[in-house]
């Protein structure tokens, strides 16, 4: 957007970001009313910047567009007004007024995700608020008593279990912030940075480039979070890259694909679905970091297995060096950019609150980049940095707030101890049998769904069903977050996957299922710490330490088994006997562990064998 129209939208994030670093810093205000103010931001801007249809005008919002961006912010705006009045009416008692603006409000955020996220979403919500209304005519065990109009938009957008919920309580306080920081790292050239370090780091090995996508990806999503804004980020380098050396294009899609959604478990700043973890358990952000380091490693161990095997078995060969970044020069002008990361960690890692954290981690960065002239940012760059994290929020934050209606739906039906107990009961009670049903509903659901809402939904509704049958809260929610997170790479709506697909010039559906494969790990590491706790860091350390051990073990096993390549070319039983051992090594009891490892010491000697009887021959001639 250009003119008048591209200023006022720059203006309003950057007024936007102010807002919620002054909050941060020194500002004061009741929750509820500083969510209020969050979300007329966000509807306000999705109005302007998110056309109504595929063929509207991209770059000149219609009038309606203005009348609903003025009436997001104009709604939001009374309830922040009106929010202590209505409090204190006798009985809570609400006028047709307060019912007629929770309606529009209520509506207005429908459209905006619809605009901003995609017709999913909403479509959930709408579905979730008909069962709350139509109760008295449902059949079965799906049948209450129902509520009235009125008290379902009440309850929706006139409290704080809905709309203003604690989803929403996230994005404004956390996630925001985060985002943010995400931003000024960008203008500081930390992503390049990254890339550059993964080129001079892995980029002369076989099937360096491949690398390159899992490594740059991963330490991009140890400040983003966010799985298609990594492929578009470090996609656009890496996936001609890749084509350049011999990966084929869909391979190289999905690679980068299954590493950028690897970033949404990478630590420190995971997805924003573990804040929402973290508010939803009642538990440090700390705690949950914590528990993600040792899934986070495996799950790039297998990426990067995946992409070595590939290359081993395709002779696929590595960049010249002397095409390559030297590390020593790149670390040497830029380690100062890791010291807000240091400060962030140890902030978090201290107990500090994730608002503090971030807050105090952007002034940071903003004083440590301009120790050098090349990283400096000046007001332009400060300016960037205001704009573009106020608008990467958008998504997350009107995502949060369409969750709030399923949520407040859960809270006033009891829909969620129901779906719970019917996964329990259909399951025969058997836990691997519960497991396996809670994946299948949490990718359905995270289907086309980001992943912060598809993980609120899937915690409220699958979560409760694994903690029934006395799996730790933490593993059973990291459980859900991990399938909500392989969504994004799941077909038939694989959005990492397809964002993948563009880049690559490839079929999206044979991205999507080469993606699967690549970032089969993905799928078992969470049956992995369920039975293995010590992988979440919820057991003694020898017990911790051995789990790992053995983890490793196993995805390596996969990754031979699904490539059919260990040291050389694997026969089909051998392929069988690596999948036997990952399977083995999943269960984690110690007698499993060594039948596992006894498994790949078995094709490992044979492939040994079989390569020495190969050459013997080749001498004697």
């Amino acid at each position: 957007m250009d003119g008048w129209l591209g200023k006022l939208v720059a203006i309003t994030a950057i007024i936007m970001s102010l807002f919620h670093l002054y909050m941060a810093g020194i500002g004061v205000m009741p929750a509820l009313q500083f969510r209020m103010i969050h979300l007329a931001f966000v509807l306000f801007l999705i109005f302007i910047l998110y056309p109504a249809g595929k063929k509207s005008d991209t770059k000149k919002p219609s009038p309606l567009d203005y009348l609903l961006a003025l009436a997001g912010a104009g709604t939001n705006l009374y309830m922040f007004f009106m929010i202590d009045i209505i409090a204190m009416r006798p009985g809570a008692y609400v006028t047709q007024m307060d019912v007629l603006v929770g309606l529009i409000g209520g509506l207005l955020v429908l459209e905006a995700a619809r605009r901003c996220i995609g017709k999913e979403l909403t479509v959930l919500a709408l579905i979730f608020m008909l069962y709350a209304y139509l109760g008295p005519y449902l059949p079965g065990a799906l049948r209450h008593r129902g509520f009235s109009f009125e008290r379902i938009v009440e309850h929706m957008f006139l409290s704080a279990e809905g709309v203003y919920g604690v989803a929403l309580g996230v994005s404004a306080t956390f996630i925001f912030l985060f985002i943010l920081f995400g931003a000024f790292l960008g203008q500081t050239g930390l992503t390049q940075l990254f890339t550059s370090i993964s080129m001079a780091a892995a980029g002369h090995t076989p099937g360096g480039p491949a690398k390159v996508a899992v490594l740059a990806s991963g330490l991009m999503g140890m400040i983003s979070g966010s799985a298609a804004a990594n492929v578009v980020t470090t996609g656009a380098f890496t996936i001609p890259l890749m084509k350049s050396l011999g990966y084929r294009p869909y391979f190289a899609g999905a690679v980068e694909a299954v590493a950028s959604t690897g970033g949404q478990i990478m630590p420190p700043i995971m997805g924003a679905a573990a804040f929402i973890m973290a508010e939803f358990l009642g538990i440090p952000y700390r705690d949950i970091i914590i528990a993600a380091i040792i899934p986070a490693v495996l799950y790039y161990v297998s990426c990067w297995a995946m992409v070595h095997l590939e290359a081993r078995k395709l002779n696929l060969k590595g960049l010249d060096r002397s095409q390559l970044p030297r590390l020593g020069p790149i670390l040497k002008a830029n380690w100062h950019l890791f010291i807000p990361i240091i400060v962030l960690v140890y902030l978090i890692m201290e107990e500090f609150s994730p608002t503090f954290s971030a807050f105090y981690s952007i002034i940071c960065l903003i004083v440590i980049s301009s120790f050098r002239k090349h990283t400096r940012l000046n007001l332009l760059s400060l300016i960037k940095a205001l704009e573009g994290g106020a608008r990467g929020a958008l998504g997350v934050a009107i995502a949060c707030a369409v969750v709030g209606f399923i949520i407040g739906v859960v809270t006033l039906t009891g829909i969620g101890l129901m779906l719970a107990n019917a996964i329990v009961a259909i399951s025969g009670g058997l836990l691997i049998t519960t497991m396996f049903l809670t994946m299948i509903a949490c990718i359905i659901l995270g289907m086309g769904l980001p992943t912060s809402a598809a993980y609120i939904v899937a915690g409220v509704v699958a979560a409760p069903a694994l903690v029934n049958l006395g799996v730790e809260p933490i593993v059973a929610h990291m459980f859900v977050l991990y399938f909500a997170c392989l969504s994004a790479i799941t077909p038939p709506v694989a959005l990492a996957a397809y964002a993948g697909a563009g880049v690559a010039g490839a079929d999206p559906a044979k991205v999507g299922w080469t993606a699967v494969r690549i970032g089969l790990a993905g799928f078992i590491v969470p049956f992995m710490f369920v039975f293995s706790p010590g992988l979440l860091m919820e057991a003694p350390a020898l017990t911790v330490i051995r789990n790992f051990i053995t983890a490793t073990v196993g995805v390596v096993c996969l990754a031979g088994a699904m490539q059919g390549f260990l040291l050389s070319h694997a026969k089909l039983y051998e392929r069988a006997l690596l999948f036997a051992g990952a399977l083995l090594l999943i269960e984690g009891s110690l007698t499993t562990d060594m039948m596992g490892v006894v498994l790949m010491v078995i094709v490992l000697a044979l492939q040994k064998i079989r390569a020495k009887n190969e050459i013997a021959p080749r001498i004697g001639a």
